[in-house]
């Protein structure tokens, strides 16, 4: 098991650095990297948007119902959903959305191009496969992955003002007070960091399981599954790792 780890790694590493070659055609790759960003990033607002929008809104009456303190005051409620967002629903949590639908995206187009010998014709062509195929995905969901992140804060703080308005668990001025106070600047780019980091993970980890996907329809299935996993796990232990570099 560890052996098959450390293979794996090593495997890994050399796909990564025939994927950060420069580009042969700069002019393909922007069209590409446009493409890529439409797939994988803006078609992914609406699932984020929907899910963020229901986490504040959950947010808000949890973080109610454990804060019924009459000494506390209920501005704090709304603080604390901010906070709760920004440092880690909405990079986190989105990203192991993204982990589903980005990664196994990635992971079924490429290994499909493998199986059906497309990725061996490129290769034959003197293309750089790798490079041609993974980098505008890489570098579209790495760069771009931050305004989801900032959109999920949005609707995450509209879903939590929404339940506050129609439920009156709380005042609304004091709602709206609490998202605003102690606002800390760095707690945004150390989620928008997270977001780029866990994207970038995403999808080389999904490119790199399609890319060496073997096994016919089969073995696809099993590649977006792999990718998946792993992802997720990595995720979780980066986001670990960054916390205590960052903020600590």
């Amino acid at each position: 098991m560890i052996k098959k780890i450390f293979i794996s790694t090593g495997e890994y590493l050399l796909f990564m650095k025939q994927v950060l070659r420069k580009p042969e055609k700069w002019r393909i790759f922007w069209r590409q990297l446009i493409l890529e960003s439409d797939k994988l990033i803006i078609s992914s607002i609406l699932l984020v948007g929907v899910i963020s929008f229901f986490i504040g809104g959950v947010l808000v009456i949890q973080t109610a119902s454990n804060l019924e303190n009459p000494i506390i005051d209920k501005m704090y409620i709304g603080y604390m959903v901010r906070e709760s967002l920004i440092l880690e629903f909405c990079s986190t949590m989105v990203a192991l959305i993204l982990a589903g639908k980005m990664g196994s995206n990635i992971a079924s187009e490429i290994g499909s191009m493998r199986i059906t010998e497309q990725i061996d014709a490129m290769e034959m062509m003197g293309v750089n496969s790798a490079g041609f195929l993974v980098l505008p995905k890489l570098v579209a969901s790495t760069l771009l992955s931050p305004l989801l992140m900032l959109f999920s804060l949005v609707l995450g703080l509209i879903g939590g003002y929404i339940v506050v308005e129609f439920t009156q668990i709380i005042p609304t001025p004091s709602y709206i007070t609490g998202i605003k106070a102690f606002y800390n600047g760095f707690y945004v780019f150390y989620s928008c960091f997270k977001m780029s980091l866990f994207c970038f993970l995403i999808s080389s980890i999904a490119a790199f399981n399609g890319y060496y996907a073997k096994g016919g329809s089969l073995g696809v299935g099993r590649s977006s599954t792999t990718a998946i996993v792993v992802t997720s796990i990595l995720i979780l232990l980066f986001d670990l790792i960054v916390t205590q570099l960052m903020l600590y």
